[in-house]
């Protein structure tokens, strides 16, 4: 199942990079993809995964709470979020820190790989695309909005094992508007206890490199803790 896993998050990181450059070579803007957004200060509340079901990734089995920073936004730039892909940024103050980010796909075995637009992801909500490392294989994380994309504040947040079924493990509150305007990379900074495999970093990496060069910054910057 993990030669799978990765086959098909292949096909998604790989259709990532391309929508990426070919955004980049289109737009003279900051942002090549996700060039709208709000940006709020949030908390996540962790319950921890369901007993017997443990991942080894303390974030995922363990109760707790996170400071957040988190970016609604379009990924495309239409003029409706309603054909557009919805993007989830999350940076995770205490985790590294790490970010992680999310859009609009399917829920089902197969469909968490594939991007959807929101009015055909109303209810499957918004996975990570590609899968992290961890001790029991391939995980991939989802958000789904208690009500709406348009109107939540209020997203639970599951993870499967591969193709398997999801795990509630918590809950995310955006609770106030930010002026921050940070940028996001789940490459470079991966929370805690989440590996990323090295062909997801392959795929994605190129992504993120041409947006940061797209915005004027280092394509490679220093990690900082």
């Amino acid at each position: 199942m993990r030669d799978l896993v990765l086959g098909l998050s292949r096909v998604g990181g790989g259709a990532l990079a391309g929508a990426t450059a070919g955004l980049a070579s289109l737009r003279s803007r900051a942002k090549p993809l996700h060039p709208r957004g709000e940006v709020w200060e949030g908390r996540v509340t962790r319950s921890g995964g369901t007993t017997g079901r443990r991942t080894g990734v303390a974030w995922l089995d363990e109760p707790g709470e996170d400071d957040v920073l988190a970016r609604l936004s379009a990924a495309i730039g239409l003029p409706s979020l309603t054909w557009d892909l919805a993007g989830l940024a999350l940076r995770l103050r205490d985790q590294g820190p790490g970010d992680v980010l999310f859009a609009t796909t399917g829920a089902s075995p197969l469909g968490r790989f594939v991007l959807l637009p929101t009015i055909a992801a109303r209810r499957s909500g918004l996975t990570t695309l590609l899968p992290y490392e961890t001790p029991v294989g391939p995980v991939v994380l989802r958000a789904v909005p208690d009500d709406g994309f348009e109107q939540s504040r209020d997203y639970t947040l599951s993870y499967a094992r591969g193709l398997g079924r999801w795990v509630e493990f918590g809950h995310l509150e955006l609770v106030r508007r930010s002026d921050e305007e940070p940028s996001f990379d789940p490459v470079l900074l991966p929370p805690t206890g989440l590996g990323v495999p090295p062909l997801w970093a392959l795929l994605r990496a190129p992504a993120y490199a041409r947006a940061r060069t797209s915005r004027g910054e280092d394509a490679r910057p220093l990690l900082t803790s």
